[in-house]
């Protein structure tokens, strides 16, 4: 029988803890531990989850001896453990350990924090999973980016993508840092058009037509698109509906849910029993989408703490190369994550 994949995960915070949890339910991968050099709540809770911590860096690791927190070893022991490290650092940190990860032959998975250039590839698992087959290493692109070539990627598919013109509504921090920064009783536009997360797109699909703006608002729990689609012909909205559920990462929330908000779709996610309240989903009301003619216009959620953690995965395996098919990984990712559909099952999302 194969041996799982060893990961490794450097940084422990917002995405490394869910990628860390997510490796741990996976058939085919195993977890080694994780590096960081947090002191407080974050690396404490380790101890209970029974996962190891080694020490991100030297001063790091005198810093969580002196706190009293128990380590496994240095970031180099944590190394020799691994066949694939995903560094969750914060941006730019990961771009300088490269070089580290390089050195050792380590395969190695960035977020999307970092440049498309220090790596070479940009992943997002519908997109272009087999293109990351054996890499070195790839990029897995932000959560609105992700988002964008989800759906876009979905119409493109079934033909029916010409261009898109889309307006981001960011969420102005992570919930967990409310206390320490964001922005209240204004909104603050991002100063180009189009925003990065366009272009960003077009690192995964060059093909893409698409022009993002964006506009960061007070709130935490969630950001929010709006798309207006040129399609490639006439099409009726249950075509379009068709396309989008070729994505099992897509959820059409139907007017008959009461999902009208950010926070309900959240609240749903608890009552689902997902780790965290994650939305690994782009969640799109289906009744408000609109065609005429061949005009496309839709809006949908993003978690900017869980959307890329499947993508994430999928990385994993596609650097491996032990699977080749991103059919066969999304579906492994999805049942073992519990990307199941449920209430937004093929005939509990259709509409009229």
């Amino acid at each position: 029988m194969t041996k799982p994949t060893r990961v490794a995960v450097n940084g422990y915070g917002v995405i490394g803890k869910r990628v860390a949890d997510a490796v741990r339910v996976q058939r085919d991968m195993t977890l080694v531990g994780v590096a960081d050099v947090a002191t407080d709540w974050r690396t404490r809770v380790l101890q209970d989850r029974g996962v190891q911590l080694f020490a991100a860096t030297p001063q790091a690791g005198v810093e969580l001896r002196a706190a009293g927190v128990p380590t496994a070893g240095d970031l180099d022991d944590l190394l020799d453990e691994a066949d694939v490290i995903v560094d969750c650092t914060p941006k730019r940190v990961a771009a300088d350990n490269v070089p580290l990860y390089r050195d050792r032959g380590l395969k190695f998975v960035l977020q999307g924090g970092e440049k498309h250039a220090v790596t070479g590839h940009s992943f997002v698992s519908e997109a272009n999973f087999e293109t990351a087959v054996g890499r070195e290493a790839t990029r897995v692109v932000s959560c609105n980016t992700t988002a964008t070539v989800r759906t876009l990627g979905a119409l493109k598919r079934a033909g029916l993508l010409l261009r898109a013109r889309g307006v981001l509504l960011r969420r102005a921090t992570d919930p967990w840092e409310s206390h320490l920064g964001g922005i209240m009783n204004t909104l603050v536009p991002e100063p180009e058009i189009p925003s990065h997360q366009g272009p960003d797109a077009q690192t995964v699909d060059p093909d893409l037509d698409v022009v993002t703006m964006a506009v960061r608002v007070p709130e935490t729990i969630a950001h929010l698109h709006y798309w207006s689609i040129q399609m490639t012909r006439t099409a009726d909205k249950d075509e379009v509906l068709d396309a989008l559920r070729s994505s099992s990462r897509i959820l059409l929330m139907k007017d008959a849910y009461g999902l009208n908000a950010l926070n309900a779709v959240k609240e749903l996610m608890a009552d689902r029993c997902r780790s965290r309240s994650d939305l690994y989903e782009v969640a799109l009301w289906a009744n408000m989408l609109k065609v005429q003619g061949d005009e496309l216009f839709y809006a949908y959620m993003v978690d900017n703490q869980a959307i890329v953690v499947p993508e994430t995965i999928d990385a994993i395996r596609a650097l491996d190369g032990r699977e080749i098919s991103g059919r066969r990984s999304i579906a492994a990712t999805d049942l073992a994550m519990g990307i199941e559909g449920g209430l937004f099952s093929e005939a509990g999302s259709r509409t009229t």
